[in-house]
């Protein structure tokens, strides 16, 4: 009987947990096992190599972006409003799978880092489509990975008014280029 399809994303969990808090090396199949309260042989169905498990988590952050940005077009304040909001928020699914790949992108995973420079692009694309502006977008993403960084070193995090008068240069200098644009 094979395991229940919750084992997979248990797998992908635990590997994320253990690549973000001591590295790749540290990352064998059978810390992944353990980690994750599956037999390594349970873990094995779902990935049959290590390599195959970087893959797996390298998709799994594929699925999450997509899910990411889909919620980034349809949110009622905007792209760059969810972007900026969201690029402080550091202990969900999300931030630790991306955070795992990103651990990944640094050895010898170019498919990791390809994945982690596709997701810029959506979300720049996103906030492009937001802004009308490709320079203002990049100024936003390259904003967001700012705010991101001081989230993640637990360095000084931004309080709601300061994020809000962002927002508004933000928006401000939208306005302005659109107008020197007519």
């Amino acid at each position: 009987m094979p395991p229940p399809p919750a084992a997979r994303a248990k797998v992908l969990h635990a590997y994320a947990e253990i690549l973000v808090a001591s590295g790749e090396r540290a990352a064998t199949l059978e810390a992944v096992a353990e980690q994750a309260g599956v037999s390594k042989g349970g873990l094995l169905y779902h990935f049959p190599s290590k390599e195959a498990l970087a893959e797996g988590l390298v998709e799994h952050l594929r699925e999450l972006t997509a899910a990411d940005v889909a919620a980034m077009r349809g949110a009622p304040e905007g792209a760059v409003d969810y972007l900026l909001r969201t690029s402080t928020v550091v202990d969900g699914e999300f931030e630790l799978v991306y955070l795992a790949v990103s651990r990944l992108s640094q050895g010898l995973h170019p498919q990791a880092a390809a994945v982690i420079d596709e997701a810029q692009e959506a979300w720049t694309d996103a906030v492009r489509d937001d802004v009308g502006d490709p320079v203002l977008a990049r100024a936003v993403a390259l904003m967001s990975e700012g705010l991101y960084a001081l989230a993640t070193t637990g360095s000084r995090s931004l309080d709601p008014t300061e994020l809000d008068d962002l927002l508004a240069l933000v928006h401000d200098v939208a306005a302005a280029r659109r107008g020197a644009d007519a």
